[in-house]
Formats: structure tokens, sequence, C-alpha cells
């Protein structure tokens, strides 16, 4: 079996399984296109670690969606199931170990660090989808399908105490926000960047995001003429 039959099997895969709007399979091919496109300023990629890696890194986002505990982590979780597909797929077990690694690097939250180029140019490609015009869209997306509300009931840090586990992760998604999300996460997404393509596209990106956050902090206090 060559590598596009491969790739294509594993698309299919993927769009059954991808449900959250968020997550779905559009994101997924931001983030393969993104790894693409980063991967010609890098040296010695390899791509057949990194495609599959792309298309299966968020293959068990519903089952963290799904669960109101904050315990299932999807990085983790979706390295597990991808390995049954690879080996389904008759990937090399060296392959199999190398493409699990970028998956299971490729949030924040994890506590691993990505190792390899293709791990980092995952992380990477993931992040820059969830900033700009593309990352305020999806945030709100993410925020109608949980009922989340705009305006903020407490302070962030008191949100925090309550709603976040001991590594950052959110409880209940419902109390969640997207003024908070910006604010805790998404504006420091470029300072943790590891290739300096992506820190050049998410620079340019978080200087928008910032604009319209701002915006959207006057205009929830009635602070604008």
């Amino acid at each position: 079996m060559n590598s596009e039959i491969k790739h294509k099997r594993i698309l299919e895969i993927v769009q059954n399984k991808l449900t959250c709007s968020a997550h779905n399979l559009d994101h997924v091919m931001r983030v393969y296109n993104l790894c693409l496109m980063i991967s010609k300023y890098e040296e010695n990629v390899d791509l057949e670690i990194l495609i599959p890696a792309a298309l299966l890194h968020d293959i068990a986002r519903v089952e963290e969606s799904e669960d109101k505990t904050g315990k299932n982590d999807h990085a983790v979780l979706g390295s597990e199931i991808a390995e049954n597909i690879l080996k389904d797929l008759e990937y090399e077990e060296e392959k199999i170990e190398k493409i699990k690694h970028c998956i299971i690097t490729h949030r924040f939250r994890t506590g691993n660090e990505p190792r390899t180029i293709e791990a980092k140019i995952l992380f990477d490609s993931d992040k820059l989808d969830a900033i700009g015009a593309v990352g305020i869209a999806r945030t709100f997306m993410l925020s109608g399908q949980c009922g989340q509300r705009l305006e903020l009931n407490n302070s962030i840090s008191d949100y925090l105490s309550y709603n976040t586990t001991e590594n950052g992760r959110i409880k209940d998604m419902s109390k969640h926000n997207p003024i908070i999300e910006y604010e805790v996460k998404l504006k420091k997404i470029p300072d943790k960047l590891y290739t300096k393509k992506a820190k050049e596209i998410g620079e340019d990106r978080i200087e928008f995001m910032e604009q319209y956050f701002n915006r959207l902090k006057l205009e929830l206090q009635c602070n604008v003429d």
C-alpha cells in the first residue's frame, strides 16, 4: 500500500470521527496545509511522519470534549488510537512511534515537549490555527457549541481556581469564555512556537486578534461611542 493510499484511508477515518465544529476536518486540513508550508522552511523534514501526524492529531478530540472531568487528554488518547490505525495500515513500528510522538506533544498541557522537527512543525501549525481571524472564528464556534456567555461573571483568577485542573485543563467548557481563552492562552502562543516561519505568522495573527478582543471588551462595557 503506497503512501497516497494510506493518507487517503486516514483522512476517511478522521472525517467520520470528528464531529466537533471547531475541531473538524476543516481544522485538520488547515493544520495539514500549514505543516506542508512550514516544512519548506525547515531542513530534513520527513513528510511520511509529518503528514499522518497532522491528519491524526485530533482523532480523540470528541472523547475529550465529552469528558466533563477534564481528565481525558486527546493528545494522549489520540496517540493510542492512532497507533491502532497505523498498524492496520501496515506502518513500520519506528514510524508509528515517531508519529505518536508528534501527536502526544502537539498540545500545551501534556507535559511533553516536541523533540523532532516534525513534532515541532505540527505543534506550531496547530497553534497557528488557534489565532488570527480563523482563531477568533473557531473560538466562537466552540463557544456557541458549549453554550458559553460573552460576559465574565468573575475575575479570571477566580475562574481559573474553580474551573481548571492542576495542569490548567478546563473542567467544564460551558463555563469557559472566548475572552478568557484569549487572555490565558491564545495571546501567549507566539512566544511558545518553535519554528522561525511560524513565529513570523503568529506575531502577525496575534496583533489582529489583540485589536479584536480589546474592541470586544470595550463594547461589552458600553465604552464605544
